[in-house]
């Protein structure tokens, strides 16, 4: 099976969930990611997810939801509360893939709760068929190298990495083209991001419209028998998004650039539609 290619709402971050849907539609896609990050990407509410209408607009612009991000801190126990309140509906909604963080877990106790909360969370997922996937994201796993570390000490075989090349470059200055090799094998899905400046420059463009060798990480994503989504991410430098009808366009140049990826590196031409 082919890997599923996916847009995130994301691309949308400061519109409602409506109009994020709407704008991903209207750039071709058919299976989506929603965010359900409390205070950052509350496209559901991960205190109150509005599991019907979701599925209203999902139904009315023809999309499929295959993953959620709900990030929250699992080593505080609202942290997992809300990702349960995410789990739920995306099981509602009939997700294969939930991702979140490792938060801003520092100290030593603060690391021992996220792991015991990771497991916790995993245990669940498990049960309601949807893998649990951590993002190279902050501090514990800015890298899939440090991340295969952390993934290890968990313990639990239902717990993968989300991969995020770019924040691998903002996090970590690091380049993804070679830290993704860590991640083959322990990839449970991707946020397919291209990056722009460097280290600590938040900026996000349409695919290839960046720095990253985007086709050569996919090549090897693809070579590595990855079956689960590719999520298109666009987040505008420092999160100063333009309007809806130029970010319609930004995911139109970028779906253009994953469909043109797509048919470089896929033996079939394409990934598959879900």
């Amino acid at each position: 099976m082919s890997w599923i290619q996916t847009g995130s709402t994301i691309c949308f971050k400061p519109y409602t969930v409506e109009e994020a849907l709407r704008g991903l539609a209207e750039a071709g896609f058919e299976n989506v990611e929603i965010g359900a990050v409390k205070g950052f990407l509350e496209h559901l509410d991960p205190d109150d997810p509005d599991v019907d209408g979701a599925r209203a607009l999902l139904e009315r612009h023809g999309l499929s939801c295959v993953s959620m991000s709900g990030h929250a801190p699992l080593h505080e126990e609202l942290g997992r509360v809300r990702l349960r309140n995410v789990l739920g509906a995306g099981r509602d909604l009939g997700i294969s893939v939930l991702n979140t963080f490792t938060g801003d877990a520092e100290t030593d106790e603060e690391r021992a709760a996220f792991v015991e909360g990771a497991r916790a969370l995993a245990d669940e997922a498990e049960a309601a068929g949807i893998r649990l996937c951590l993002e190279t994201d902050s501090n514990l796993l800015p890298t899939a190298r440090k991340g295969i570390g952390l993934l290890d000490e968990i313990g639990h075989d239902w717990i993968r990495i989300n991969y995020d090349p770019g924040n691998v470059v903002y996090y970590a200055g690091e380049r993804p083209e070679e830290d993704l090799e860590y991640a083959l094998g322990r990839l449970g899905h991707v946020h397919l991001k291209d990056q722009r400046g460097g280290k600590g420059v938040l900026d996000f463009p349409p695919l290839g419209e960046g720095e990253l060798d985007l086709e050569g990480m996919l090549r090897r994503i693809t070579e590595s028998g990855f079956d689960a989504p590719v999520s298109m991410e666009i987040e505008f430098t420092n999160y100063e998004y333009p309007p809806w009808e130029a970010c319609v366009e930004a995911a139109r140049r970028g779906k253009a650039y994953f469909d043109h990826l797509t048919r470089a590196v896929s033996p079939s031409g394409r990934a598959t539609d879900g």
